[in-house]
């Protein structure tokens, strides 16, 4: 009854509520991107949705886009500003995301959206978080966030979809103001931005280097060929 006729209700209400009592506030971070950064003011990326339909995120930019003497992008590290810190410790960035909840595309509460590449690292079972509308937080967030391993925030995820309930909805609503307060779970091993699953397999040495070169292979070729 809840996953099928509240809880899209529930989300669009406090999704409308949320922005209209913090417009003040994206104002203004908007206008601090745009003097600090510049344009875009908003990031947009695509995203696997609800079935693995691919959406497009929306939040606020935390990065320049210097490059190399080659046109090539910087590192992440190096492009990611003072003030972009500032905006993903206190999860300011994640704000825009309300409008793709407005949307239908997410929920306040399911797993988190994650790369379109990271989805293509993962098993059958592990895909199956993707049973539910992605969160602008969830469990795996309120448990650890990033400072978890890949293998411990999918199965968060499985175990969340496997009883989405109002008063566990609500449980992580309440448990994310106390995580952001504390900026709990920011990063994993002091690294600027979250690995990407692949890079994180490699590293631990749970893939080949076949294996992930056959798999990115086979992103470029889908990303070439405009599907999704």
């Amino acid at each position: 009854m809840y996953k099928r006729h509240i809880k899209r209700p529930m989300d669009f209400f406090l999704a409308l509520c949320a922005i209209i009592v913090l417009s003040p506030l994206l104002a203004a971070i908007a206008a601090l991107v745009k003097i600090k950064l510049g344009s875009p003011v908003i990031f947009m990326q695509k995203r696997p949705g609800l079935n693995e339909k691919i959406f497009t995120l929306y939040k606020f930019r935390t990065m320049t886009d210097n490059r190399d003497e080659n046109g090539k992008l910087l590192p992440d590290s190096a492009r990611l500003t003072n003030f972009g810190r500032l905006l993903r410790s206190t999860s300011l960035d994640e704000l825009p995301e309300l409008f793709n909840i407005l949307k239908g595309e997410m929920s306040v509460v399911g797993p988190r959206p994650q790369l379109v590449k990271d989805m293509a690292f993962m098993t059958m079972e592990q895909k199956q978080r993707h049973n539910a509308l992605p969160g602008l937080s969830g469990w795996a967030q309120v448990n650890g966030r990033n400072d978890i391993t890949w293998e411990e925030k999918l199965a968060l995820d499985l175990e969340y979809i496997k009883k989405i309930t109002f008063l566990g909805d609500w449980k992580i609503i309440l448990m994310t103001f106390t995580r952001v307060f504390k900026r709990e779970g920011i990063s994993t091993d002091n690294m600027d931005t979250t690995e990407d699953f692949g890079d994180y397999l490699l590293r631990m040495e749970k893939i080949t280097k076949e294996e992930y070169s056959h798999t990115m292979k086979r992103i470029n070729v889908i990303n070439c060929n405009g599907k999704n």
